[in-house]
Formats: C-alpha cells, sequence, structure tokens
C-alpha cells in the first residue's frame, strides 16, 4: 500500500508527487506516456511559478536546460504599447519558457530523487474503492495489469481525468470556449522578452525558449475555428500580420522549423477539487484559456497548495477529510482572479480597454500595476501556500 497515488508526471503531477514524498509520504506516480514526450503548452513560467521552482530547489535544472531568462515584456494593443517588467518575487525576477519534453522530465526527475516510485507507459484504468472511498487504482501496462492501493489518489491527468470520470467529480463552474489557437516554432526571429499584440479578434502571443527557438502563438475567435482548420497555413500568417505586422516580418526573415500545433477549443471550468480519498490538480481540475499562458503555474500552485493543506494528516481520516475540504476552498480563491482575466482577455476585445490602457500608459505606477497583475500574485500571499515553502 502506499500513501498517495499520483496520475499524471507532468506539470501538476510530478511537483505533487515530489513534494508528498519530501514530506515522508510512500507516493506511486503513474504516467500513460514515456519521458521525455513534448506536449501541446504555451511553455510560459511567470515569475510566481518560477519562485516556486526554486524554493523546491529545481530552478537550477530548468536554467540547465538552456531556456533563456525573460526579464522583460511587451503589450501593445493599435498604437498603445507598455513595456516593463513584473516586481520580483521572492528575489525571483526572471520567467522563463522552457519546451515541455525538458521541463516535464526535470519534474519527474526531481520527483523519483525525492523518492517517488516512478512508472511510465502505464495507463490508470479505472478506480478501487473502499466504501465510498477512493482507496486505489487499477492500471495496465503492456500486458500487465494490476491494482495498488493508497490513503489518497491525485488526479493530475488532464482535462479528460481518469480520476474525475472515476468519482464523477461535478463542474461547478463553467463558461463557453472562447477562442482558439495555433503555435508554431521559429529560428532567427530575434526575440528576447515576452510580447503580445491584440487587436479585434486576433491576439498573438511571442516567448523565447531552448535552441535559440521563438514560440509565435495566434489565437481566434473560437466559432472560426471550423474556417480556419482547413487552411491552418495561411490563417496563422495572416493573423500574425493582422495583429503584429512588425513581428510577421522577422518572424517572415526567420525559418519556421516545426510543423503548426493547433487546439480548436480551449474549456474553461472548476471541477468539484476533492473528495473522500481524492483530489485533482492542474487541468483535472481547473481549466481556462491559455491566452493568459498561466496553465504552468496554476499548476505548481495547486500542487503547493494540496500538499500544504494536507500536511502531517493523511492516515488520519478526519483530518485528511478537514485538509481536502480546505484545499477545494483555497484552490477556488487562489485562482478565481486569473480565471477571470482569462475570460476577459480570451473574448478577443481589446478595443474595449484601449482608452484605459492609454491612461494607463501615462502613469508608470499603473504599468507596474498592470505587469504584476500580469504575472500573477506571489504564491507566498496565501497562508496554506506559505506552508507547501518548507518542503524545498
Amino acid at each position: 500500500m502506499y500513501d498517495v497515488i499520483v496520475v499524471g508526471a507532468r506539470c501538476a503531477g510530478a511537483p505533487t508527487a515530489m513534494l508528498f514524498a519530501r514530506a515522508g509520504y510512500r507516493v506511486l506516480m503513474l504516467e500513460r506516456a514515456r519521458f521525455p514526450r513534448d506536449t501541446l503548452s504555451t511553455l510560459y513560467i511567470h515569475q510566481p511559478g518560477v519562485a516556486l521552482l526554486d524554493a523546491w530547489g529545481v530552478l537550477d535544472r530548468v536554467k540547465a536546460t538552456g531556456c533563456p531568462p525573460i526579464t522583460s515584456a511587451m503589450h501593445q494593443l493599435a498604437d498603445v504599447r507598455l513595456e516593463g517588467t513584473p516586481t520580483p518575487v521572492r528575489g525571483i525576477a526572471a520567467a522563463y519558457a522552457p519546451r515541455r519534453y525538458l521541463l516535464d522530465n526535470v519534474l519527474a526527475e526531481a520527483a523519483v530523487a525525492a523518492g517517488v516510485e516512478f512508472r511510465e507507459q502505464c495507463q490508470v484504468t479505472g478506480l478501487a474503492f473502499a466504501g465510498d472511498r477512493v482507496a486505489g487504482v487499477s492500471w495496465r501496462a503492456g500486458t500487465a495489469t494490476g491494482t495498488d492501493t493508497a490513503a489518497l489518489v491525485v488526479g493530475a491527468d488532464g482535462m479528460r481525468s481518469v480520476v474525475a470520470e472515476g468519482v464523477a467529480a461535478p463542474v461547478t463552474l463553467e463558461h463557453p470556449s472562447l477562442s482558439c489557437v495555433y503555435y508554431g516554432y521559429w529560428d532567427g526571429v530575434q526575440a528576447d522578452r515576452f510580447e503580445a499584440y491584440a487587436i479585434r479578434g486576433r491576439w498573438v502571443g511571442c516567448v523565447p525558449t531552448n535552441d535559440g527557438r521563438t514560440l509565435i502563438g495566434v489565437y481566434f475567435p473560437q466559432r472560426e475555428y471550423p474556417a480556419i482548420r482547413t487552411r491552418a497555413e495561411a490563417a496563422y500568417l495572416e493573423g500574425l500580420q493582422a495583429a503584429a505586422p512588425e513581428l510577421h516580418e522577422r518572424a517572415r526573415a526567420g525559418t519556421r522549423t516545426e510543423r503548426l500545433f493547433g487546439c480548436g477549443a480551449q474549456p474553461n471550468f472548476f471541477r468539484r477539487a476533492a473528495g473522500p480519498g481524492w483530489a485533482l490538480v492542474g487541468d483535472a481540475g481547473h481549466h481556462k484559456d491559455s491566452v493568459t499562458a498561466d496553465g504552468i503555474t496554476a499548476a505548481f500552485r495547486q500542487a503547493a497548495l494540496l500538499t500544504a493543506s494536507i500536511g502531517g494528516d493523511l492516515h488520519d481520516g478526519s483530518l485528511l477529510c478537514a485538509g481536502l475540504a480546505r484545499f477545494a476552498r483555497q484552490r477556488d480563491r487562489v485562482l478565481a482572479e486569473r480565471y477571470t482575466d482569462a475570460l476577459a482577455l480570451a473574448r478577443l476585445r481589446p478595443d474595449r480597454g484601449q482608452s484605459r490602457l492609454a491612461a494607463i500608459a501615462a502613469d508608470p505606477t499603473q504599468v507596474q500595476r498592470f505587469f504584476d497583475r500580469a504575472a500573477g500574485p506571489d504564491p507566498g500571499q496565501a497562508d496554506a501556500l506559505q506552508e507547501g515553502w518548507v518542503h524545498s
């Protein structure tokens, strides 16, 4: 029997498993893929997420992948441009955007170094119950099958979570999908900061990543996806040119190095976060439009929050129940503002805020607040999250 079984080993699962192991628990982490493996992502880790990596002692390994530090940002709406950098978070001034096949591997290795048992290419097929409490998982690895038990099962297995499905976790808040997006990787763009460009109906994000490459994402209204998907290459370049003509020229002078990656619908929801013997972290429990590039940072926050909420109470039934309820309440509170911001931006109606942005541009204090809100709050501001720093 394990203390904790974590289903999924990416940006939510691996830190969760690592932190539970560092707290002294026996942890099993199951992942259906084989690492290293890439996945669709905005890549960006805001300063609060980087601060968590630093607190966990993992940041140096992320830096060692060669992804450049991102110490400034630019947001442009029509002819209004804001340039700046967020206030450092616990001494962290830089953001990073590592390729996911590198980041996820670093996080999984950190979990294993903490004592986590890691099984790759192991598909969870269902849950085991003891009465109404989740008590373990059933799995398949090649031709082998089995069941393992635990006091707590954590679903970190994405929007189509087997754990969420197995417990019939209800959706507690939901909004329609608002945008779709295509990403491309480019050589020769010469980007050294985060860049965002917006016009009505189009949004472009640009971020430097590993190997001198630049990720450029172009967002469209979700309703346009059926037409765009039939001409993705042309629509991507047209959207880039319309929203960011100067960046378009830089991209055309360079070379796109990989095929386009697209996402046709970006759900916006909160599921119930926890119940008897189970919890959901990352996209399994909460997802929002990727336009704010907050997914990785939000996953890190949830890992810290869950492990801090449980603490040393895993084997006391009533205390575990109270800890899971505390996690559920705190998760919704901690992520609520970022969810609202994502919905507002994903409507791709920046023209509604153009006059306000112009007013902000004339006030350095307001500009600083703008960049600080774009990065998100210090993860140590919430009391429960502060406890998570001790697991470094």
